[in-house]
């Protein structure tokens, strides 16, 4: 099984080009695939922008940067969250549940990712095409 996809795949056995799919990505976050607890989803961050400052209480996270220079920020309260470093192609990020984090497109491209929820963190066949969606859903 080999899928190219514009729709989360579900819970059902999937082979993903990964890097093919989060680079062709131009969504800020869309789901590829949602288990029962483990999700997969890419994100486009435009120049300059950022995932925002947030916090999974139960999920931890896995990000990895497949294109592009990112500033990493975190901290185990919302005001302690201090700079970690800057990451390029081929760095992952690791975030334990509880902890405040924030990722900073650092160039005047988009930053490519994509990003591992476990337990899944968005609902089945999430797609945000903006920031701004986005943060409507959080809300």
């Amino acid at each position: 099984m080999n899928y190219e996809t514009n729709s989360d795949l579900g819970n059902t056995p999937a082979l993903i080009n990964i890097s093919k799919q989060t680079c062709k990505n131009t969504y800020f976050r869309r789901a590829l695939w949602t288990g029962d607890f483990l999700q997969l989803t890419v994100m486009s961050i435009p120049a300059g922008g950022e995932i925002g400052l947030e916090i999974h209480g139960d999920t931890d996270q896995f990000i990895r940067i497949e294109y592009g220079i990112a500033s990493v920020y975190m901290g185990k309260t919302k005001q302690d969250v201090q700079f970690c470093g800057k990451v390029n192609s081929d760095y992952a990020v690791l975030i334990p549940a509880g902890t405040w984090h924030n990722i900073i497109n650092e160039t005047n491209l988009p930053l490519k990712v994509y990003s591992i929820y476990a337990p899944p963190h968005h609902p089945t066949g999430t797609v945000h095409k903006t920031k701004f969606d986005s943060d409507l859903a959080e809300d």
